[in-house]
């Protein structure tokens, strides 16, 4: 076992997983830090919000290519499938919880921000397997664009992962292992939405798309029926 090559391409994926894509497109197309707006999250989806559908866009698919070299470099040191596997979770961990984005909260305790993993995790799926990016990234899209949750979205990321690596392992496709990467990418993510997890249980989770724009529209309809009768 070649320890040193296992513990840099492991240290490789989590700095790659840590460039925060979202901080440096909104900075560039708004002059906004994107930490102050909305959720403060340097994903896609927030950078969507802050900047518009093509900066969001274009965060996305950089984030995507976080997953997806680190399994490419992965490969490159050595020819291993858990090494494979290992690497697009440090980049994931890298992305949730970025050296880059060490920061003072209010509180004076240390915060540390990132994004929440959906993105990265497709580049991983997309390393492992690479047609996975044409299953896995259109079905999260019109989940996001349909259900209108980002979280929701973002966690079936690692769902449809799993499935997809279960159903090419058991067609001798992909090694079983794969299949691993999805069930512990889907931990990773859990953890990081622990707080939109328990809005969407209490129905506050902020909503995205046309469902953002239709729930807006029907709250101001009654603001106005209010205003009204008073």
């Amino acid at each position: 076992m070649n320890t040193p090559a296992i513990i840099a391409v492991i240290l490789i994926s989590y700095l790659i997983g840590s460039i925060p894509f979202g901080l440096i497109t909104v900075r560039l197309a708004k002059g906004e830090d994107i930490r102050k707006m909305y959720s403060g999250r340097t994903g896609g989806t927030n950078a969507m919000r802050a900047a518009g559908f093509w900066v969001g866009l274009l965060t996305s698919l950089l984030d995507v290519l976080k997953g997806a070299s680190s399994v490419w470099i992965a490969t490159a040191f050595l020819d291993n499938d858990w090494l494979r596997v290992i690497a697009p979770l440090a980049a994931i961990l890298g992305h949730n919880y970025s050296v880059f984005l060490i920061n003072r909260g209010e509180n004076g305790k240390l915060f540390i921000g990132g994004g929440a993993g959906g993105a990265p995790c497709i580049g991983g799926s997309m390393g492992l397997w690479a047609p996975s990016f044409l299953i896995i990234f259109p079905i999260g899209f019109v989940v996001l664009f349909g259900i209108g949750y980002a979280s929701v979205a973002t966690m079936s990321a690692a769902i449809i992962s799993s499935i997809l690596f279960t159903i090419l392992a058991i067609l001798g496709k992909t090694p079983w292992v794969y299949v691993l990467y999805g069930l512990l990418a889907e931990l990773l993510l859990i953890w990081s939405l622990r707080p939109n997890i328990k809005r969407l249980m209490n129905g506050t989770e902020r909503m995205v798309s046309w469902r953002a724009k239709r729930k807006q529209a029907k709250q101001e309809k009654l603001d106005g029926v209010q205003i009204a009768s008073e």
